[in-house]
């Protein structure tokens, strides 16, 4: 396995978030980053719901116990359909919402070519549209 360091950052360049990225293959394309970057995404946000249900320290009073009933399951959380967000991602990226920077280089297309090593940074760069224009 490969792995890139993913870094979100602010237009200004201000660091939001930093974290490893893992690839079957050196050799990537920025779809599949893109891809494989929401796909993690996902799993990560559905491992953290079921965890936090597992230690929750919050309990149903009695009155909540009465009218809800005693055995009732909290709402499940909505599904996040991955591949449709890989869909607006990718197509996000070719309207310009956002920018890639492959070691401070920028991609320009979604075939534009990857390698991937533990010295590869790559920066999401999300654009803020200005107001009235």
């Amino acid at each position: 396995m490969a792995t890139l360091t993913i870094r979100d950052e602010s237009a200004a360049g201000r660091l939001l978030d930093e974290f490893p990225l893992e690839f079957p293959t050196e050799r990537i394309t920025v779809r599949e980053l893109i891809r494989e970057r929401i796909y993690q995404e996902v799993q990560d946000r559905e491992r953290a719901t079921q965890v936090r249900k597992a230690h929750s320290l919050v309990t149903p009073e009695t009155i909540e116990t009465v009218l809800n009933g005693c055995h009732r399951e909290p709402p499940k959380p909505r599904a996040i359909n991955w591949k449709r967000q890989v869909e607006v991602a990718c197509d996000a990226f070719e309207r310009n919402g956002f920018f890639i920077l492959v070691d401070d280089r920028q991609a320009e297309s979604l075939d534009d070519t990857v390698f991937v090593s533990r010295e590869t940074t790559v920066s999401f760069v999300k654009l803020t549209p200005l107001v009235g224009g």
